[in-house]
């Protein structure tokens, strides 16, 4: 049996919230449980996204929290700096802060990362996922 190693994760309060209804709601035993499983679904996208190569066709989907100071302007430069495989872009207004965007993108994989790994990366932004067109 391998070895188990603990860590400390720290979380919003709403979010806590939420995880641990939807916990009772699918079955979850325990919450390391759910988060181990989340970990796994993260790392596995990951390697998929990290195999794929040449031109391919997706859409990336983005929440962010528009009342962060400067999100608005870092999230339009990243997108201007991406704009060579950005082919169109809608966004919605969910609430008072919550926006979603939903962005088309076709052109060379590594490029479309980029751009993913950057709008991640952004301090507001809340959930980025990428969904490649085989």
């Amino acid at each position: 049996m391998s070895k188990i190693v603990r860590v400390g994760v720290t979380f919003p309060p709403g979010l806590l919230k939420e995880l641990d209804e939807m916990l009772g709601e699918m079955g979850y035993e325990s919450r390391s449980k759910a988060v181990q499983d989340s970990v796994r679904a993260l790392v596995s996208e990951h390697k998929w996204l990290q195999k794929q190569k040449g031109t391919k066709v997706g859409v990336l989907v983005m929440l962010y929290d528009h009342e962060v100071k400067g999100l608005d302007e870092a999230l339009i430069d990243a997108q201007h700096e991406h704009a060579d495989v950005i082919y169109s872009s809608m966004h919605i207004h969910l609430s008072e802060r919550e926006c979603l965007e939903a962005i088309a993108v076709k052109g060379e994989v590594e490029e479309i990362k980029r751009l993913v790994q950057g709008l991640k990366t952004k301090r507001g932004v809340k959930q980025v996922k990428l969904s490649i067109v085989p």
